[in-house]
């Protein structure tokens, strides 16, 4: 992925989505051959140039200082995720930038020990690219597809628009799809030159035309806490609320924790989930053979 690539199709899309009225301007005279605002109306919005504004919107970011900056983030009417991504990404394209150090791909055993600690409540980690590094029993029984799916390493973009169980298991699957591709876009801001993030933007993008049409549309965001509503193969309906956590000593890996609201019919399918798990690993250990039980994360040596 190219940061000045990327930042040239992110103003532009930001730019496109505001009408004159929204931002304030008033216009004269026929229809516009534009949407959205003109270069030159995000410009004067911004007190800056329309030529400094066409060169920042090519992805000439360089010397771009963070007062200019945020007067662009208010002029775009960006929220605080998009403004994160614009400055992500304006330091992308600065000459000289330092390449940041590739996604974590496997958990530190501490790490392991505290999701198996977690007792009664799915919970897993996953990195910015989406992939699922692991889980405790409960997580791995919830998201028994995503790991039981042939389109592996287990990752949920790559579910959700490549295995064909995604809508049945998502009954939210729209939401869920937009939400993804928001995620991997704000990840592309913050590592441009993750080339497991591009191989992974690529494959979907080869492979499926609802990804590409998303991808184009630059949305980001951030996933922090929420309620999800899963169909299960085993247990049915779920419906979620969840909250997550950075660790602190891998600060590209999320944790996240589900719960069930007391007394609904999640919490007793959540129940029978983890009935489910623990029949799962008995026949785990009994058989030795950890990488054909579904859901199980490999464990790292």
């Amino acid at each position: 992925m190219d940061a000045k690539n990327e930042l040239r199709e992110f103003l532009t899309s930001r730019r496109a989505r505001i009408t004159p009225d929204e931002a304030g301007i008033r216009t004269y005279g026929g229809p516009r051959r534009v949407p959205g605002l003109r270069r030159e109306e995000v410009a004067l919005l911004a007190g800056v140039s329309a030529d400094y504004y066409t060169r920042l919107e090519r992805g000439n970011a360089g010397g771009a200082s963070e007062n200019v900056l945020d007067a662009l983030a208010r002029a775009l009417q960006l929220d605080e995720v998009e403004r994160t991504h614009l400055f992500h990404l304006a330091r992308a394209t600065q000459p000289g930038t330092r390449a940041p150090r590739r996604a974590t791909a496997r958990l530190r055993p501490t790490v392991l020990r505290l999701l198996d600690a977690i007792d009664g409540a799915p919970a897993f980690v996953r990195n910015g690219r989406l992939d699922i590094l692991g889980a405790n029993a409960l997580g791995r029984a919830l998201y028994a597809p995503h790991f039981s799916s042939p389109r592996q390493p287990p990752n949920t973009a790559r579910f959700v628009f490549l295995d064909p169980r995604a809508p049945e298991f998502y009954p939210d699957w729209e939401k869920v799809a937009h939400d993804s591709v928001a995620i991997l876009h704000a990840e592309a801001g913050k590592n441009p030159h993750d080339k497991d993030l591009s191989d992974l933007v690529g494959e979907l993008s080869t492979q499926s035309e609802l990804f590409r049409t998303r991808w184009a549309a630059h949305n980001v965001r951030r996933h922090d806490t929420g309620t999800k509503r899963i169909h299960h193969p085993v247990v049915g309906d779920l419906e979620l609320t969840y909250e997550n956590m950075t660790l602190v000593a891998d600060t590209d890996l999320i944790m996240f924790v589900y719960t069930a609201e007391a007394g609904t019919r999640s919490e007793e399918a959540l129940r029978l989930l983890a009935s489910w798990a623990a029949t799962l690993e008995q026949e785990e250990a009994e058989s030795g053979d950890h990488e054909q039980q579904p859901g199980h994360v490999a464990r790292p040596e």
